[in-house]
């Protein structure tokens, strides 16, 4: 997005504090451009998938998509960061569960294997501790950090086959025990699951069982 369509997207987000329905002469006005500018910035806006809008007898609504609001969430953690000197930290909680036991197939192939050690500064576990994000602000937290900067471990080609990238995140479980998380893009799992790996067996070290609730830290790069 470019400074204007922040700024409208901004501008948006506090109309919606204040209104239940909001017109494009309110956007024009606490922007101090014109209507027709207000309306093409809208449309621009829904395009791109960070807004959604309808119609009522009552009025035009306007609603911030999943998209949306991370994308406010990454501007306000980066202002923040800025002004206060704050590195913004993040807490996800969930439910373990066992996979299908392709972690340990994945993790351990020398195209993945080889960037985890020189960039996250371990080799892990071959698999991955599997999570089942229980709440809703646990979800849109993920979905916050799959759009913030992170080790980026690149893809490849092995075996005849496209293995493709991932992002980490440096991760503490439980207050004090070293981990990563990955986001991965081609995954079977929902929005509601997060995958962790560890330069231990993570269930053995902590006596961990499906059903167990463990608590991460996650602070971006």
């Amino acid at each position: 997005m470019n400074a204007d369509l922040w700024f409208t997207l901004l501008a948006i987000a506090e109309l919606k504090n204040k209104f239940k329905l909001i017109s494009t002469t309110k956007i024009a006005e606490k922007l101090n451009i014109s209507q027709q500018t207000a309306s093409r910035r809208i449309q621009e806006l829904e395009k791109i998938g960070v807004i959604s809008r309808g119609v009522t007898p009552k009025g035009q609504y306007i609603e911030i998509t999943d998209a949306g609001w991370t994308a406010l969430r990454k501007i306000y953690f980066s202002l923040r960061s800025i002004f206060n000197g704050e590195v913004p930290k993040f807490e996800i909680s969930g439910e373990i569960f066992s996979g299908l036991g392709e972690g340990a197939y994945y993790v351990t192939r020398e195209g993945y294997l080889k960037q985890f050690k020189e960039k996250l500064g371990f080799s892990p576990y071959p698999g991955t501790l599997n999570i089942k994000l229980k709440t809703s602000k646990d979800v849109q937290t993920k979905k916050l950090l799959e759009a913030l900067p992170g080790v980026f471990i690149e893809g490849f080609k092995s075996e005849g086959r496209t293995f493709g990238p991932v992002k980490c995140h440096h991760a503490i479980i439980n207050g004090k025990f070293k981990a990563a998380i990955l986001l991965i893009n081609r995954t079977h799992y929902g929005d509601n699951v997060l995958e962790l790996i560890a330069p231990y067996s993570i269930r053995n070290k902590l006596n961990l069982k499906d059903g167990n609730i463990i608590r991460i830290e996650i602070v971006p790069e």
